[in-house]
């Protein structure tokens, strides 16, 4: 079995790994036209087509190994457009759609820190790789393509162009631009030295107040990911932005490394999820662009999105987590949104994919059309429901693999009945363990798939109350 092609398995999103250790470029010329191989079986028929377009984000080397799929994809006899630069992964599944090809790869290691890399693989439809997909590559990894008789054509294109074009036809861009231009609105984005970088300004103009825009692949030493504990720059910005234009509204926006996360920052400097802005865009897009379709949720997400859902008469659907879950679901049935609660957010008016611009176009109309701060937005949605929750995510690393096996034979022989002092009244196991309580908060433990770490979520009424359940799940854990 050529180069431990065993040990290459894809996760929730793509194959990632550390470079140069388990990410090589061996491995990687491995997969790539197997990857290519399996979209051309599984869409031909469909798009008619053999090309496959490659595209890459900002990390260390990013070109070098997107030039690598080039090469080994071509030499298999498949036609490649290469990006001409680094941009959002969400751009290279709209360019797979919109050229009509067999899909796209894409090297990138989304929010992980800077000594990862990885290889993401989107269908023909504009979207994650399904798990059958996945599965069926990682099954003919023992076998090396030969090469073709007739190598494939190689061509470049930018991803950026069509991409921005079809974005701003999803939104008042003028409105934006103009509350934007007359002080009404100041936007700060966060693009955390990733593929983001001049996104906003392609879309809004130069007005867009833009940090950590230089290509550093270490990431300031830490991830690009949108937590609060990466975000110490935006928040002192936007408070000293607070403290001289007190009236004035005011965001930021925060994308991971590929662009297709996003988190907020309100006008009060207060850290707000995709927990709380997938409740607004349910509201925003129902309530001023009369959008319709089922919320798709995972089984991780906010009490309020049914909650709010329910306000504008939307049916919910739930799913593991993984957003290909949920692209999955926008194939199968008319979706108005579908959401994670890590930052991924995608549009049934769009692709099956989640878009970080596209959610924050959106973001900001929101904004403009009522004329509130999202903070003040998130409150009038709480009220509106008659609920008010807190919520939190501990990643918890385990001593081995064992460890790990360990803890899920217990839950499966010795079920919790009783967590930090609560009575369970309700378990589901779509995706890992989630424990309904007494007090109608809740507790999810899950397991990653491919490293030894522990995921524990909670919502409950206080942020108090979640930080003593999860020292509760991490002491039982340990």
């Amino acid at each position: 079995m050529p180069v431990a092609a065993n040990s290459i398995k894809f996760g929730t999103d793509g194959w990632r790994g550390v470079i140069g250790d388990d990410f090589t470029f061996e491995r990687l010329a491995l997969v790539a036209p197997i990857a290519a191989q399996v979209l051309f079986n599984t869409y031909n028929k469909e798009v008619n087509s053999r090309t496959i377009i490659v595209g890459y984000d900002r990390r260390f080397m990013a070109e070098e190994f997107a030039r690598k799929v080039v090469d080994v994809v071509s030499a298999a006899g498949f036609d490649v457009l290469l990006s001409e630069t680094y941009a959002p992964t969400p751009a290279f599944s709209w360019a797979a759609k919109e050229k009509n090809a067999l899909g796209a790869l894409v090297i990138t290691a989304s929010h992980n820190p800077g000594k990862y890399l990885g290889l993401k693989v989107k269908s023909a439809f504009g979207g994650s790789a399904p798990p059958e997909l996945t599965k069926e590559i990682e099954g003919l990894l023992s076998d090396e393509l030969p090469p073709a008789s007739t190598p494939g054509k190689i061509e470049t294109f930018n991803a950026w162009e069509s991409y921005c074009e079809a974005l701003k036809g999803k939104v008042n861009i003028a409105k934006i631009r103009d509350a934007m231009e007359t002080g009404k609105l100041t936007v700060f984005a966060d693009v955390m030295h990733g593929a983001a970088a001049g996104g906003l300004a392609m879309l809004l103009g130069n007005e867009v107040k833009e940090i950590n825009s230089n290509r550093d692949p270490l990431f300031g030493g830490g991830a690009p990911e949108p937590l609060p504990k990466y975000l110490s720059e935006l928040f002192e910005v936007m408070l000293l932005h607070r403290a001289s234009n007190p009236a004035s509204l005011s965001v930021g926006l925060v994308f991971d490394g590929d662009c297709d996360r996003i988190a907020a920052v309100d006008g009060a400097s207060n850290f707000l999820s995709s927990q709380v802005l997938i409740p607004i865009l349910i509201d925003h897009l129902t309530l001023r662009r009369g959008f319709t379709g089922e919320v798709v949720k995972t089984v991780s997400g906010s009490d309020l999105m049914p909650r709010v859902a329910a306000l504008h008469h939307l049916s919910v659907f739930e799913t593991p987590v993984g957003y290909k879950y949920i692209a999955d679901r926008m194939l199968a049935a008319e979706v108005l949104l579908g959401g994670e609660e890590s930052g991924g957010i995608g549009y049934g008016s769009h692709i099956p994919e989640r878009d970080a611009l596209l959610s924050a176009l959106y973001v900001l109309e929101a904004i403009v059309e009522s004329g509130l701060d999202l903070g003040d937005y998130y409150r009038h949605l709480q009220s509106s429901t008659g609920f008010s929750s807190a919520y939190d995510r501990i990643d918890l690393p385990l001593a081995s693999m064992s460890v790990r096996s360990r803890l899920l034979q217990q839950l499966q022989t010795q079920p919790l009945t009783e967590i930090a002092g609560l009575a369970v009244i309700d378990c589901q196991t779509i995706d890992g363990y989630k424990f309904r309580l007494a007090d109608n908060s809740w507790l999810m433990i899950r397991f990653s798939g491919t490293e030894p770490v522990l995921r524990l979520y909670c919502e409950a009424p206080t942020l108090q109350q979640v930080h003593h359940t999860l020292t509760w799940a991490k002491q039982w854990a340990e």
